[in-house]
């Protein structure tokens, strides 16, 4: 799929699941804690709690009954810990080539602010986008369309894409804006899943991709 950028240009994307897998910041969280909370044996119990996540069984109810943790404690740990995560195949190189071409990058993401924050600084893009717009700052969640109008207001263009991943909320506001709209199509590799229950017209994408080496700026 071939978009064409130039300075009038804003693309915008999700974060998690799209940009890269938020299972991987399930396990850095849950390896930091295994370490924490058995620090004799923490391979063992992380691949535990793995499995229980995996069953739906409440992980952080096991640890306070079977080690006595706290689970404010633990909470605490999973959300603001710096995590070990990476962008996925492709996303740095598209990044790089929509502003090498003049465009303009932003990222509209549902979160606590220092989660995300800490996730963008992980994943080394704090220099690569024009704006961050997150939840928690802004008071509203995706599908309403204030972050998206923020992101209009901020920057300013004749084009606007947004590419996510969740078919339940990321593309009812941009299509209703007239955005183009972009969806990564789930591997089986998203936290979340259930896309094939919000096939509403609004609901859909304008196109879908597996992966960021399907797109090619010019």
């Amino acid at each position: 799929m071939t978009i064409k950028v130039d300075k009038n240009t804003v693309i915008v994307f999700d974060l998690d699941d799209t940009l890269y897998n938020e299972l991987d910041y399930l396990r850095s969280a849950y390896r930091l804690i295994a370490g924490k909370v058995d620090p004799e044996k923490p391979a063992e119990l992380f691949l535990r709690m793995f499995a229980m996540y995996r069953n739906k069984e409440n992980v952080f109810e096991f640890l306070e009954k079977e080690y006595g943790a706290d689970i404010g404690e633990l909470l605490h740990i999973y959300r603001t810990h710096s995590p070990d995560i990476e962008l996925k195949p492709g996303v740095l190189n598209i990044i790089e080539s929509i502003r090498q071409k003049g465009g303009k990058t932003a990222i509209i993401t549902d979160g606590r602010s220092i989660t995300q924050r800490n996730k963008v600084k992980a994943l080394g893009l704090e220099a690569l986008m024009d704006e961050f717009i997150i939840s928690e700052e802004t008071g509203t969640e995706k599908p309403h369309p204030q972050n998206f109008e923020l992101v209009q207001n901020k920057l300013e263009g004749t084009v606007y894409y947004y590419i996510g991943d969740n078919l339940k909320k990321d593309f009812i506001s941009p299509n209703s804006l007239g955005w183009k709209t972009i969806a990564l199509i789930d591997r089986g590799l998203n936290i979340h899943s259930g896309n094939h229950l919000y096939l509403k017209e609004e609901n859909k994408p304008q196109a879908y991709i597996f992966g960021f080496k399907e797109l090619e700026i010019q």
